[in-house]
């Protein structure tokens, strides 16, 4: 079996791994040799040449280290205030600074010379996430010709939002260099196919612009999820139970809405808390009868804009609490920090509603999570942004459009009045597409297809997005 490399942003600690994800990660590679490569989190004077080895819980961690002026441009400079904004089509939201890309540039180019020499000839190389889209060409332009991957963990822009990000055709010629892109959904590649189709407009600065080939490319959708067996028997665990007797002991018999997301503005919360309201204005039966919990610990918050969503939803809650509360009754709770698996899958249990609902999202894996927690015999209903990539995975959970905060309190009511039927049936058709979607069917078929020896368009969660995608 060919070696396999992982390529992040940030290595895994030797604290235990939080998100399923990293779990899932640590045991593909615990399956095979090889080991995981990326920035260690320390920030040092000269940047790294060669990278340090160190044995992090059985697995093989190559690590290397920034200076804060590269970390500082390269990731809350290009890659956060560029590339993600722009990709969630959050264009008046992007700060555009030249000097970012020539160290977001030099830091991919960093992790490639650090790389390099220990690779063989035969690695598989599975590269993750916005922050490292230039790496296949760095390692290629140094003789690298090993099947190289590239996964993107957040949506691909519009072909306008696209065009709007400094040095987009030298970021998409980058994509270019990698054996299989892997995106989220069906929405992810045909954005990538429309600008593959019609490629870019000359610019006044560089005139006519060479076109990208991608005949050497793959594109394809590999929606990513949990572990949901995992979760089920997490939701029932001492821990998750805890937090249940707590929960109630502080609710009575009010029922719970439940939203859990990084504090981050591609999240509307502010258009959740605004839809809650609608909910109490135009229903005033759920008064004293419901109670929101809004979990949403800080994220980069020493950009800008995320202090100013953070700002934001202060005034929004505050505004529906001084409207609403009364001494004896909270209308909800905003909760500024994080909480452990255990304690959140107790509350995804408990919550008869999981409010998800995303401006934009990759996938979100707080959807799969929710439904993998419920209750078979009493389960809650999933109220789903249909621009979340989960929605194209989920239709029968209730799909809104979370800018319309007149729809999500109307989705509200219906989830909050459903029928028990109707959540069973709803919940049985949703976990079995959440354990189809498995992390760990994720992984191995992305790794199916990246293979030296794949056959195109093999691979059984492949055959399984072909199928749903020509039904």
């Amino acid at each position: 079996m060919n070696r396999l490399i992982i390529v992040s942003n940030r290595t895994p600690g030797r604290d235990p791994a939080a998100g399923g994800l990293a779990v899932a990660l640590r045991k593909t590679l615990a399956e095979r040799e090889g080991f995981w490569f990326g920035w260690s989190g320390k920030l040092t004077e000269k940047p790294s040449v060669d990278a340090v080895f160190e044995d992090i819980d059985g697995l093989s961690v190559g690590k290397i280290d920034l200076t804060r002026e590269d970390h500082h441009a390269y990731y809350a400079g290009f890659s956060n205030s560029i590339l993600w904004p722009s990709f969630h089509l959050r264009l008046d939201l992007a700060t555009i600074e030249a000097p970012w890309y020539e160290a977001y540039r030099r830091v991919n180019t960093q992790f490639a010379k650090a790389l390099l020499p220990h690779l063989q000839p035969d690695d598989v190389i599975w590269v993750h996430d916005y922050h490292l889209i230039p790496l296949a060409t760095e390692l290629r332009h140094l003789g690298a010709r090993n099947r190289i991957g590239f996964y993107l963990h957040i949506p691909f822009p519009t072909t306008d939002a696209l065009y709007a990000i400094p040095h987009h055709n030298e970021l998409m010629r980058d994509l270019s260099r990698y054996n299989l892109v892997g995106l989220q959904a069906q929405r992810d590649v045909a954005a990538f196919n429309d600008f593959a189709d019609h490629q870019s407009p000359s610019s006044l600065a560089d005139g006519p612009l060479e076109a990208v080939d991608f005949s050497q490319t793959e594109i394809a959708v590999f929606p990513i999820g949990s572990d949901p067996d995992a979760f089920a028997k997490l939701s029932t665990s001492p821990a998750a139970n805890k937090m249940v007797k707590r929960m109630q002991r502080a609710m009575d018999d009010q029922r719970l809405i439940l939203g859990v997301d990084r504090l981050d503005y591609s999240k509307g919360l502010p258009q959740r808390v605004e839809a809650y309201e609608k909910l109490l204005a135009n229903n005033p039966q759920f008064r004293r009868l419901v109670h929101l919990l809004q979990v949403a610990p800080p994220s980069r918050d020493s950009i800008k804009e995320y202090q100013e969503t953070s700002d934001t939803l202060d005034a929004m809650c505050g505004h529906v609490m001084g409207r609403f509360a009364e001494p004896d009754w909270a209308p909800l709770t905003y909760v500024k920090r994080a909480y452990g698996q255990p304690s959140l899958a107790g509350l995804y249990r408990l919550a008869r509603v999981g409010l998800v609902t995303p401006l934009r999202d990759g996938m979100n894996l707080v959807a799969h999570e929710y439904v993998a927690s419920q209750n078979p015999v009493d389960p809650g209903v999933l109220v789903l942004s249909r621009f979340a990539g989960a929605a194209e995975i989920f239709p029968e959970a209730l799909l809104v459009n979370p800018f319309d905060t007149d729809e999500t309190a109307e989705a509200l009511r219906l989830a909050l009045e459903m029928g028990l039927d109707e959540r069973q049936e709803r919940w049985h058709a949703l976990m079995d597409a959440a354990r189809l979607y498995s992390v760990d069917n994720w992984a191995s078929s992305y790794l199916a297809r990246l293979s030296p020896d794949a056959q195109q368009g093999s691979g059984p969660l492949r055959d399984v997005l072909y199928l749903a995608s020509v039904a």
